[in-house]
């Protein structure tokens, strides 16, 4: 994922409808976006109902084949808030991960999928301070699988590589990809492939130590950053997540995926100037395990 600019978009969706309005702001966020130019978008929430597709007379406009015309709208209703609606789209609205089949009233914090699309939404008095705290969220975290992004990833390395040359401990890095990645899209569409990158991002935040940086590095690899983790550790800890992912069911919309991982481990050696060095090496290790078979551990 290509680094996330600061700058950001507000856009106010036409005025109120028949007295429609919120008054305090309320607005969906974009957290998460094919194209990095769209992130940190603001949509106010002012007219009801509010319509997203892939139709240019939508309120909001998304470019994507996996988008309806007409797919979900969103809707405010007196006296009880903002409702996500699905309107008979293709391939779903989905609301905190769950694909809606009836109006779904929202709160605030709620995130809204739309195709490769997801919004957050924002809503209360403070909501001017909630939005500029998800701003800050996206320059370190993607919005898809919830790791951190690759800006933040090396600057936490630089700070463990200070450490590590200070103090003379250890440093592991594993990088590790979804094997087989391409044949996922194709076989059961970009949605599902988005699905399972989300997924397999959970099972592995699962198994980390809260000083161990996770980050999506691009597309569908991923780097661990281990301080204090000597070789043999951090070839446990691959070796555990590999077979986490491997043993873990993922369903999208009824299909069983099956899914398997490839992983390079590297220490952190004397000739390693930054960061960059020491992704290289555990890279050079994880084509290797793609090499010899994939679904392994090298290094």
């Amino acid at each position: 994922m290509s680094d996330v600019e600061e700058k950001t978009r507000v856009t106010s969706i036409l005025g109120p409808q028949q007295g429609e309005t919120s008054g305090r702001g309320d607005c969906l966020v974009t957290i998460y976006a094919k194209d990095p130019a769209q992130l940190g978008k603001r949509y106010v929430l002012e007219a009801s109902p509010t319509s997203i597709g892939r139709g240019h007379d939508n309120h909001v406009v998304l470019e994507s084949d996996s988008v309806s015309r007409r797919h979900c709208h969103i809707e405010r209703r007196p006296a009880t808030g903002w409702f996500a609606v699905d309107d008979g789209s293709t391939n779903g609205t989905y609301v905190n991960d769950d694909q809606i089949s009836a109006p779904v009233r929202l709160r605030s914090g709620d995130r809204i999928k739309v195709g490769p699309t997801i919004f957050k939404y924002l809503s209360g008095t403070d909501v001017e301070s909630l939005y500029h705290e998800e701003i800050y969220r996206i320059t370190i975290i993607d919005g898809l699988t919830q790791a951190h992004n690759k800006r933040h990833l090396f600057e936490a390395l630089e700070k463990e590589i200070t450490r590590s040359r200070r103090y003379g401990r250890d440093l592991a890095c594993i990088m590790f990809d979804i094997d087989h990645f391409k044949k996922i899209n194709d076989t059961h569409g970009h949605l599902a492939g988005d699905y399972v990158l989300k997924e397999v991002a959970r099972v592995v935040r699962s198994r980390l130590r809260g000083e161990e940086t996770f980050a999506r590095y691009g597309g569908e690899e991923f780097c661990i950053v281990a301080p204090e983790t000597p070789i043999d550790g951090a070839r446990v800890l691959a070796e555990d997540i590999r077979r986490r992912v491997a043993e873990s069911s993922f369903l999208f919309q009824g299909e069983k995926i099956g899914c398997t991982i490839s992983c390079g481990v590297a220490m952190l050696g004397e000739n390693d100037k930054d960061g960059v060095s020491l992704i290289k090496a555990a890279d050079e290790q994880l084509y290797v395990a793609k090499r010899t078979g994939r679904n392994r551990v090298v290094g």
